[in-house]
């Protein structure tokens, strides 16, 4: 099969030839049909996230149909289709974390396109406890951003509680997506943009942002919330600054470069700040049944699995709207 690999950090992917993988008794093989492109698989070339199984497979937003399966494997059929998210296994008893019911942060969490191979291929294999089946009325495309830009930003999405007047810096696939589920519970999204960024000030407003604006000015009011979706340090006391007394904020990445130092003041009040880490299979069944109810349409930007480097390179400099995916058929 043909895969994009990873070979060593901060360096471009390479097209290979790989053996089609085998599942293991509790797997099933999918053939891939589209893969999403996360800022995530972004730290992962650029060396940030600094434990990635080498050479590796990138890809955590995987669409395909189900093509053979473990003997254990008891609830999908093959020709089944199913969405394959970044949380790909975890001991379940073993630590106090799964436990407790917050297998996002079990100790011996394993992760799609990171510890275990993913979507930058023609074949995967996965842990079928940790697939989605996917509404039929989502084509492939379409599906791939809500398996992480969808699952992850809701999990930070409901961070914020009840929050009416809400605030998304950085506007790209996972904010297109919530700012969609946010209009429909009726609660206002004011979008933070890079500062001078037009187009993505203009495609906010055109899904329904009360207010767009650069990053480095202030929101006409007090928002009740923030969600930080940039992987921007600096953004944190700007965001702590725009929340009224009692206001949430919410970091949503998996990695953020440092976060500067900021005067007591502007957290007191009984400001939050908190962080957002992975997801829960609990998280993916109910955003996955909501989002045909929205219903939530992505926007999305294809590319050729053989240009895996240039939908990462128009991703790093900001020029996707919406959605960057690869089509793997």
């Amino acid at each position: 099969m043909r895969a994009m690999i990873l070979e060593t950090p901060r360096q471009p992917l390479r097209l290979a030839e790989l053996p089609i993988p085998k599942p293991n008794s509790e797997q099933v093989l999918i053939r891939v049909h589209a893969c999403g492109v996360c800022r995530t698989d972004l730290h992962i070339v650029d060396g940030e996230l600094t434990h990635p199984k080498l050479p590796l497979v990138l890809g955590h937003q995987i669409v395909g149909t189900v093509e053979a399966m473990g003997e254990g494997v008891d609830n999908f059929n093959v020709g089944q289709r199913v969405g394959i998210p970044w949380l790909g296994y975890t001991c379940g008893d073993r630590c106090c974390y799964c436990l407790s019911g917050r297998e996002n942060l079990c100790d011996y969490a394993e992760f799609t396109g990171y510890n275990l191979n993913g979507g930058y291929a023609e074949y995967t294999v996965a842990d079928y406890r940790f697939c989605f089946p996917l509404d039929p009325s989502y084509a492939d495309l379409q599906a791939a951003p809500l398996l992480c830009a969808g699952l992850i930003g809701y999990r930070a999405y409901r961070m914020t509680g009840d929050a009416q007047k809400l605030g998304f810096y950085g506007f790209g696939s996972a904010a297109h997506i919530l700012i969609q589920l946010a209009r429909y519970q009726k609660r206002q999204v004011f979008a933070f943009t890079r500062s001078g960024d037009v187009e993505g000030q203009q495609f906010a407003r055109q899904l329904g942002a009360t207010w767009a604006g650069g990053s480095d000015v202030s929101p006409p009011e007090p928002l009740d919330a923030a969600i930080i979706f940039a992987s921007v340090g600096k953004l944190v006391p700007a965001a702590l600054r725009a929340v009224t007394k009692g206001g949430i904020v919410v970091c949503a990445g998996i990695h953020m470069s440092d976060i500067p130092s900021f005067p007591y003041d502007i957290l007191w009040q009984e400001r939050v700040l908190r962080s957002v880490a992975n997801l829960t299979r609990k998280d993916g069944e109910e955003f996955l049944t909501l989002a045909p109810k929205v219903p939530i349409r992505t926007e999305v930007n294809a590319f050729p699995l053989t240009q895996a480097n240039e939908a990462l390179d128009a991703l790093r400099s900001g020029k996707i709207a919406g959605s960057a995916v690869l089509v793997v058929d």
